[in-house]
């Protein structure tokens, strides 16, 4: 007998799916569904080589960008609100207390961290691209209630509605879904690159929107935004696979059972908390070193972007040859340096020089460890349980956010940039230690075995 593809060898089914008096129309794919990687071999045979491409196919490339616009809409409307609350909710009815304005900053954090979980939870059963839908209108209602806030006490309302808003953990699952793990971290590489891009937009643009539409004009575009992202799903967004319906349900005990996703999520709770931790001494330092805050952009964007080339010439080969441990590795080494070397400018008479080149330092550790962050995560689990361990992963992050400003403020007002820098740097050295065991898991498809570094 003659055969054209793989998929006649290895999956009966698919020998008679074009048939419709012997097979229905679903049930060669069911009949793939048994064994994961035979699912996804059904391409002609091609000569002169063994292993998977690691070229993106179409709808690879539809689902990455669809689904990193919608984190790039979210999140600017997030970021645009950072550069400016603290300065225009001060403006409000009871935004002369510190502490107020603080915690209607912080409970977005903490909303999200209490619903990641549970919305990558309900993402496994009811489908990802509903959960989706309705977290971004949630987020889109909080918006809108924050707009419309006369007092301090309602921006706390509108903000923790907004962290209702869930959809992290149900978003990173679905470009999980449609993704091989061969293309995965590049996939994730362009979801962390929309938030960097957004990130540094924000800075450049939130003082000239605020000084047009004031603090509830930002939050009314940050609802319009929200319901761009409804409309992405609805219209750009690619079918989502059924696999993760047709599978048993993920728990929340077997993705805690697994020491390789506890280790990423304590890495990813460490990482944004010290991210977030860092801002509220930078931006002072920068200041000090003579550079007035309508110019830090000129900082923070030739940082942010030159960390993308920088990402995109290093973690891409050399994951393809095996070298992800490595590389992971060394960027939460290079993180860590920052944080000693902040430290060692905070006690000193800092420059815009030296701290330009620790920020650039800082996103080239920071970028790369949010691409292959998510992308191991997603791997590591179970396939039936992807979404309930995103949301495991994406409610420490959350955790990390509120964590990070709360305890950033505490320690900047008891011990100074200097206390904060040095908690920063213990908590990264930290982090390095745990991280030190992981052993990178090998894509689907790679003829090559990861090394060790």
């Amino acid at each position: 007998m003659k055969f054209e593809s793989i998929s006649q060898l290895t999956c009966p089914a698919a020998r008679i799916r074009d048939n419709s008096q012997l097979c229905g129309r679903h049930a060669w794919r069911l009949a793939c569904w048994e064994n994961p990687v035979l699912a996804e071999v059904d391409v002609p045979l091609r000569s002169g080589g063994a292993g998977a491409s690691s070229a993106m196919t179409p709808g690879e490339r539809r689902a990455s960008f669809s689904l990193a616009s919608i984190f790039a809409l979210r999140m600017l409307g997030l970021f645009l609100i950072l550069p400016v609350f603290a300065i225009e909710a001060a403006r409000y009815p009871g935004g002369d207390d510190a502490a107020r304005v603080g915690f209607a900053m912080g409970i977005y954090g903490l909303t999200q961290a209490l619903l990641q979980f549970p919305f990558g939870l309900v993402s496994d059963r009811l489908g990802r691209k509903r959960v989706i839908v309705f977290g971004l209108l949630v987020f889109a209602i909080g918006s809108f209630v924050a707009a419309w806030a006369p007092t301090v006490t309602w921006l706390a309302i509108g903000r923790g509605v907004q962290g209702a808003g869930a959809i992290s953990a149900a978003v990173t699952a679905l470009l999980a879904d449609q993704t091989r793990d061969i293309v995965r971290t590049k996939s994730m590489a362009l979801v962390g690159a929309s938030i960097g891009l957004m990130f540094a937009l924000s800075l450049v643009v939130a003082p000239l929107l605020v000084a047009f539409t004031g603090l509830g004009g930002l939050f009314a575009l940050t609802g319009s935004l929200a319901l761009a992202g409804v409309a992405v799903v609805i219209w750009w967004v690619p079918p989502e696979p059924l696999q993760h319906k047709n599978l048993p349900r993920g728990r929340l005990t077997e993705v805690l059972r697994l020491p390789a996703l506890l280790r990423l999520n304590f890495g990813v709770f460490v990482l944004h908390a010290v991210q977030l931790a860092m801002w509220m001494a930078v931006p002072a330092l920068l200041v000090q070193a003579g550079l007035s805050r309508e110019h830090h952009w000129w900082v923070y964007l030739p940082a942010v972007l030159g960390s993308f080339f920088v990402m995109g010439a290093t973690l891409f080969p050399l994951e393809r040859r095996g070298y992800l441990r490595a590389v992971f590795l060394a960027a939460i080494g290079l993180t860590t340096a920052v944080q000693l070397g902040l430290w060692l400018v905070a006690t000193a008479e800092p420059t815009v020089g030296v701290l330009g080149g620790l920020l650039f330092i800082f996103f080239c550790g920071f970028n790369v460890l949010e691409a292959s962050q998510p992308s191991l995560a997603s791997r590591v689990a179970p396939a039936h349980a992807r979404g309930a361990a995103m949301g495991v992963y994406n409610t420490l992050q959350s955790l990390g956010f509120f964590v990070g400003g709360v305890t950033g403020g505490w320690l900047v007002k008891h011990f100074g940039a200097q206390g904060l820098f040095s908690a920063c740097f213990a908590a990264m050295l930290l982090w390095l230690l745990v991280a030190w065991p992981m052993r990178a898991p090998q894509a689907v498809g790679s003829t090559l075995a990861p090394k060790a570094g």
